[in-house]
């Protein structure tokens, strides 16, 4: 019974893992979610689309791949100045990811 429970433990926790596209694998989601609040994402998007923002997320063929939801969250630190380290674009992305877009 042991062996059995072990078993689905770690069916599920690579379940978990396996959500993730392969482009964000080694993001760091706290540093992502630490990012989001400095930069105060949220409040530009509700400015951009009103409402909560959300709608940002899912605009029509835009954002179609986990490439491209990386490349858009690089144009908005370069549009924005906001000195990203290519490892905080991805980890940013990885949130979004799992927040909004579940490519996989």
């Amino acid at each position: 019974m042991r062996a059995f429970f072990i078993l689905i433990v770690f069916t599920l926790s690579g379940l978990a893992s396996a959500q993730q596209h392969p482009l964000f694998k080694d993001a760091d989601l706290a540093m992502g979610e630490k990012l989001i609040a400095e930069n105060k994402c949220n409040e530009c998007h509700i400015r951009r689309v009103g409402g909560d923002g959300s709608s940002i997320y899912k605009p029509k063929g835009r954002i179609n791949s986990a490439g491209a939801l990386r490349g858009m969250v690089e144009y908005c630190n370069t549009e924005l100045n906001l000195g990203f380290f290519p490892e905080d674009t991805t980890a940013v992305a990885a949130v979004l990811n799992k927040r909004h877009y579940k490519f996989r």
